[in-house]
């Protein structure tokens, strides 16, 4: 995997909401200061029971980071297909994202975070 880009699952370890924002403020302010450019964040989708807060308080969390200039943008995984804008500037900042398994398959248990 490239550098400028990693891979973060905020359901390990069955994380209460709270614990799961925590580490999702902390995993951007990391990766920031380590020039990370794109952060996958995997939140799942609430299918099992897992993930259907922890989805919502995320995309809420990461619009708040956003406004703040933490974050450039984000992309919720259902609209992540290269057929999306925001999808081809990330490409265009982090191409090792072409390989991702999850470019076109709207997968709405994970978000991309563009720093």
């Amino acid at each position: 995997m490239a550098q400028n880009y990693r891979i973060i699952n905020l359901e390990d370890d069955l994380p209460t909401v709270e614990q799961a924002m925590r580490r999702l403020v902390w995993e951007v302010r990391t990766a920031r200061k380590q020039g990370i450019r794109l952060l996958k964040v995997i939140h799942g989708f609430g299918s099992s029971g897992r993930g259907g807060k922890i989805r919502p308080a995320a995309r809420r969390e990461l619009e708040t980071l956003q406004k703040s200039g933490h974050v450039r943008f984000y992309i919720p995984g259902e609209r992540l297909s290269i057929f999306d804008a925001d999808t081809r500037r990330a490409l265009d900042l982090v191409p090792a994202l072409r390989g991702d398994s999850d470019l076109d398959r709207h997968n709405n248990g994970v978000t991309l975070v563009v720093l």
